[in-house]
């Protein structure tokens, strides 16, 4: 019985845009014009499967699949009339990667393949110029060459640059075709030098050689650091597009482009892409020439302009999506050569769905589903505040203008190299990465830039079409640059910048400026289109999103973003202000013995009630505590910090009028409002040994005694949240009277007040027990003073494993649960975050030993677990209870779509992310057929 070889092949009359995973993007988008009719040169796409088994194989070929290509490209043969390696009449093909998701410039593409001295000879007859058939030639060498030979491609550039000067040509078009044979020559010298072996002459050999290079170009270092930042999944492979060639080089009536069928930087219904008469289609991408807008092309060529109008808005209808669209004109006749889901803006990305969805060709539900919600960051980008921006122009330093290829503004060092750029990059500095184009070798620079700027390319060069799917600015084309990459400087405007010195690039104007340039923030209210689609977004959510702020201004920027409450208010940041700290310093400083006295006339007059004869001790601990300093200090303190907070608390409850607030009291351990022990100790020792201060010495000896005793081996599970409040009674119940005068003195004024007091880090039911009866004797003393209370909530942060597991007893004294996820995965994890981090958590992801950072994205097996069984548990004991999340998980995606899962109430997130978080929770209900 004859058993069929596995099918690895596939002809583009076999395919269809429904078989990504097999076809890859690109093979599938081919395969599914070619089937409509659009004009698509013939091909085949070898399947992503056949990668998968390359790998699995040990980098071989899988059993038939050579044998599949074989008889594929004498189907090519038949279908174009051309023969591959043919002396006559030769086809020439490509060989393109593809994988299921998009990485545009990540992976390798060889063109002209099937050229040795006879076919060339043979193109030269069927075209009539040799100098035609010489320049894919040389081409096809160097692309050869650096992709599957490895040969660094800068030593063709040479070459070419050479021959170049020497001829006299300023650009590669003005070379003759005896120049180009001889570029041919000392390109095969090159490979033989570099190599040790001839130039592969064999047809069929390259073939293979350029599949299996593709496929490896699917583990390549920018490819896996490309899948690493979007988080693609490295076990989806690359296909291969086998295409038989078109040229935009044969003369005027020929050329190359790119075309989007929206503009991808503002989402405008209008043609937008670039254009290279004689050229193919690696000169537009690759940046080594500046092209023309692509409107020009109906000067030139006006039939075929109409035809590629036509064509752009037949597939945007059928795709129904914004296109990216690759085409190649050779002899006045147009071919399209690959479309795909446009990389665009955020604003782009926003303004087109709603603009669909307005046109009829889309739904209000599938514009939700289409945005990606991390993006929306990108469309409230910074932007160089305009007086400033005209400050420097005045002032000369406007360095050069070159195209906005990217929106946004940055500021940074300028860095002239990936390697460099990706080394400052990841200390957090923030870098310019300047280049004279990007390649695909610059990827890691990019990724960690806070901008990029190139000498030579357009808006859809390399350089641009990464910077905007990273969202990051981007000035292109920007050619009165001249970039010393062996000296590490640049030279505009008459100026010298070098290394390191900082830049300013406006990627929404193409200027490019001398130094630091203050940037502000867009308002939403701006903003028409995403306000549209949030307002849609809000329709279908169930989940409540509310953020977390720390001032009254913070609070009105989270309003203006559509937040629906306060979720998380620090009132520890409250104490760091400037004129606060000496305050809170004070008190830490006194209330270890003003506690101690405290607590002794607790444990005093608890004994003398049950015992009785004790007033004379009481009396005597009485006075001590009255004319004690330390005492007097505390008080005072309490009572100066107490206003403080009480007009913080009114200022943020007047913004947020009409909408929940949650306040958490003071968490840190005190120590850290203190100064470091290791700057008092080297203080404490230069007065010792100076001698001539006593006075502030004994200040000094003083402070570091207290410092000493609070120092803990582990601050993050010692004496903080909670814990503090017991032991520190008297700064819990400052707060809380704080929150509730400030609360019930608005609420005189007419204003409608909700105050949510949360405590923190509790683990066992009996702090939250003892911690509510302090709150409510608070309340109950305010009530009496103000004649009048409002309604407030008494809830707990739930940030420790065993506050999860029990959360059914905790429960009886908590009327909402907030997830504090940042600590709760600290504590489950068992990670301390600033060391973890530093040290092996990152290499942990890129080992795969973790999927994801997990303070990042929720970690739904094991801390999710843990908010799952607090859910129910707490549900179990009061059903009404509130559930929210407040760690940084709050704005992340795809933490979202689990809280909505797990069927909590609202996310908290920072004021930036509170429309990120609304598209989201609209997605995540969509997801649940909620929608």
């Amino acid at each position: 019985m004859r058993i069929e070889a596995k099918k690895w092949v596939y002809f583009f009359s076999e395919g269809n845009a429904g078989m990504t995973d097999l076809l890859g993007g690109k093979g599938a988008h081919l395969a599914e014009m070619a089937n409509v009719g659009f004009p698509v040169p013939p091909g085949f796409v070898i399947s992503t499967e056949a990668c998968n088994e390359y790998y699995a194989a040990g980098e071989e070929f899988p059993p038939a699949l050579w044998d599949q290509v074989l008889e594929a490209l004498r189907r090519m043969e038949k279908e174009t009339g051309k023969r591959f390696g043919d002396p006559r009449n030769p086809l020439l093909v490509s060989a393109r990667s593809g994988g299921k998701v998009s990485m545009p410039g990540m992976m390798e593409t060889v063109l002209n393949l099937g050229l040795n001295e006879e076919p060339v000879r043979g193109l030269g007859d069927v075209t009539g110029t040799e100098r035609f058939a010489y320049d894919p030639y040389r081409r096809f060498i160097g692309m050869f060459g650096r992709t599957v030979l490895g040969i660094d491609s800068s030593h063709f550039e040479a070459v070419l640059e050479q021959f170049k000067l020497k001829a006299g040509a300023r650009l590669d078009a003005d070379l003759g075709s005896e120049d180009l044979k001889a570029i041919v020559s000392e390109s095969k010298r090159l490979v033989k030098a570099e190599t040790g072996k001839e130039f592969p002459d064999d047809p069929l050999e390259q073939l293979r050689l350029s599949i299996e290079a593709v496929f490896e170009s699917w583990n390549g270092r920018r490819a896996i650091n490309y899948r690493n930042f979007h988080k693609i999944p490295h076990d989806l492979g690359t296909a291969v597009s086998i295409m038989a060639m078109v040229f935009g080089n044969m003369g005027d009536d020929s050329g190359a482009g790119v075309a989007f069928t929206r503009d991808p930087a503002t989402g405008d219904k209008t043609l937008y892409g670039e254009y290279l008469a004689n050229a193919q289609g690696e000169d537009v991408v690759a940046g080594i020439r500046t092209p023309q807008k692509v409107e020009l092309l109906q000067l030139e060529m006006p039939e075929v302009y109409q035809e590629l109008v036509d064509i752009s808005d037949r597939l945007e209808t059928h795709y129904r999506d914004v296109q990216d669209i690759e085409f190649t004109v050779e002899r006045g006749k147009l071919y399209i050569l690959q479309t795909r889901t446009a990389k665009r803006t955020a604003k782009a990305a926003v303004k087109a769905a709603v603009d669909m969805v307005k046109e009829g060709l889309i739904t209000k539900e599938e514009a939700l589903k289409r945005i990606e919600p991390g993006e929306l960051l990108y469309s409230l980008f910074p932007r160089f505040d305009e007086g400033a921006k005209e400050e420097a122009r005045s002032q000369g330093d406007l360095l050069a203008r070159g195209l906005n290829a990217s929106p946004g503004a940055a500021t940074g060092k300028a860095v002239f190299d990936a390697d460099r750029a990706e080394q400052l990059g990841s200390r957090g500095e923030s870098i310019i990465l300047v280049r004279p184009e990007t390649s695909a070798e610059d990827v890691h620079g990019m990724l960690v830039a806070a901008g990029i700027l190139t000498a030579r390319g357009g808006v859809t060069s390399h350089a641009a079409v990464v910077a905007r799917g990273l969202g990051k600015p981007c000035v292109a084309g920007c050619e009165e640059l001249r970039i010393d990459l062996e000296r590490r400087y640049l030279t505009a405007g008459g100026r010298v910048i070098e290394e390191n010195e900082e830049i300013s690039i406006d990627g929404s104007t193409g200027e490019v400026f001398a130094g630091r340039i203050p940037t502000i923030v867009p308002k939403l209210s701006e903003e028409s289109d995403l306000i549209a689609l949030l307002g849609w977004a809000d329709e279908v959510r169930r989940l409540g999103v509310w953020a977390n702020a720390d001032y009254p201004s913070d609070a009105a920027r989270a309003l203006e973003f559509g937040a629906e409450g306060i979720g998380l208010c620090r009132t520890e940041h409250m104490f760091f202000e400037e004129e606060r700290l000496p305050i809170v310093q004070k008190m830490i400083l006194s209330a270890a013995e003003a506690t101690a006295l405290q607590n002794e006339l607790i444990r005093l007059q608890e004994e003398k009630d049950r015992r009785g004869k004790l007033e004379e001790r009481l009396a005597e601990v009485q006075r001590r505590y009255d004319t004690s300093a330390a005492a007097a200090d505390y008080r005072s303190a309490l009572a100066e910090l107490m206003r403080f907070q009480r007009e913080d608390f009114k200022g943020i409850f007047r913004v947020m009028a009409g909408k929940p607030v949650v306040i958490r009291l003071v968490d840190p351990p005190l120590h850290e409002f203190l100064p470091s022990y290791e700057r008092v100790l080297v203080e404490t020792t230069e007065f010792r040994i100076r001698g001539n201060d006593p006075v502030k010495l004994a200040e000094s000896e003083n402070l570091l005694r207290a410092i000493e005793s609070m120092r803990e081996t582990n601050p993050m599970l010692g004496l903080r949240g909670c814990r503090l409040g017991l032991m520190f009674g008297d700064i819990y119940e400052m707060q809380v009277r704080a929150i509730l005068t400030a609360a019930c003195g608005l609420a005189k004024e007419g204003i409608d007040v909700r105050p949510k007091i949360m405590i923190p880090l509790v683990g066992h039911p009996n702090e939250m027990r003892v911690l509510r009866e302090k709150v409510e004797k608070v309340a109950r003393e305010v009530e009496a003073e103000m004649g009048t209370m409002v309604d407030y909530k008494i809830g707990v942060m739930i940030e420790l494993p065993r506050a999860a597991l029990t959360a059914d007893e905790i429960a009886h004294y908590a009327e909402f649960f907030s997830f504090g996820t940042n600590d709760l995965t600290q504590t489950t994890f068992g990670f301390s975050r600033d060391d973890a981090e530093g040290k092996f958590l990152l290499q942990y992801v890129e080992r795969g030993i973790l999927p994801e950072n997990p303070f990042q994205v929720l970690d739904r097996d094991g801390v999710g677990r843990l908010i799952k069984v607090a859910v129910e548990l707490g549900r179990k004991t009061r059903p009404d209870i509130e559930l929210g999340i407040c760690g940084e998980h709050g704005g992340d995606p795809s933490s979202i779509h689990f809280c909505h899962q797990v069927g909590l109430d609202y996310v908290s997130c920072s004021p930036f992310r509170v429309p990120i978080a609304r598209l989201a929770a609209a997605q995540a209900a969509l997801s649940a057929g909620e929608g």
